[in-house]
């Protein structure tokens, strides 16, 4: 019960919990290497339309089905693998009447309105994280949804980098092959 009170308070809000759970991550990161493993997951609360209200909800990836997104980072200790908090979260919903991608322009469209944007926002909110923590390195993870030129061009420093499963076969810096031939030469 006590539980249901807490999430049903209006001086609860969700910036504030996500807030705090950056925070609570950043005294746990100090002088660390640390991982952060970024994921999307669709939250589809259809079933339970009845109870609840449709604020702040839209539509998930039937473009039917009323829900949510979660952008979670989780952060690990680089050495241990224990788990030191979560940097960051985002939440998006897509407008019940959102127009797709074609009807969008979406390869035009600037990076900051495109739902890719979440990875690097991820990565900047994560960095902060870590810096008023002051952790050693940070080594942003993600899946081939995250494979970006923009996150390539703007993550990594001296303090951060990627890892990240390939989707796009890149051109590799200085050579005249691309990424999946290097590799292709590499394993034989």
């Amino acid at each position: 019960m006590g539980y249901y009170r807490f999430l049903e308070n209006e001086n609860i809000t969700v910036s504030e919990l996500v807030r705090r759970i950056a925070v609570d991550c950043q005294l746990r990161v100090a002088e660390k290497h640390v991982l952060a493993i970024s994921d999307s997951s669709e939250i589809n609360l259809q079933s339970h339309l009845g109870r609840l209200s449709p604020a702040g909800l839209g539509v998930v990836g039937n473009n039917t089905d009323v829900g949510f997104y979660i952008h979670p980072t989780l952060v690990l200790d680089g050495e241990s693998g224990f788990t030191l908090g979560l940097s960051t979260i985002q939440l998006c919903s897509r407008d019940i009447d959102h127009a797709d991608k074609y009807e969008r322009g979406y390869k035009n469209l600037p990076i900051e309105e495109k739902e890719s944007y979440k990875w690097l926002a991820s990565a900047s909110e994560s960095q902060k994280c870590f810096e008023a923590g002051r952790a050693k390195m940070g080594t942003h993870i993600g899946d081939r949804e995250s494979d970006l030129f923009e996150e390539f061009a703007t993550v990594p420093n001296k303090n951060n980098h990627l890892l990240i499963r390939a989707c796009q076969d890149r051109r590799l810096l200085g050579r005249s092959q691309s990424l999946f031939d290097y590799l292709r030469g590499a394993t034989m």
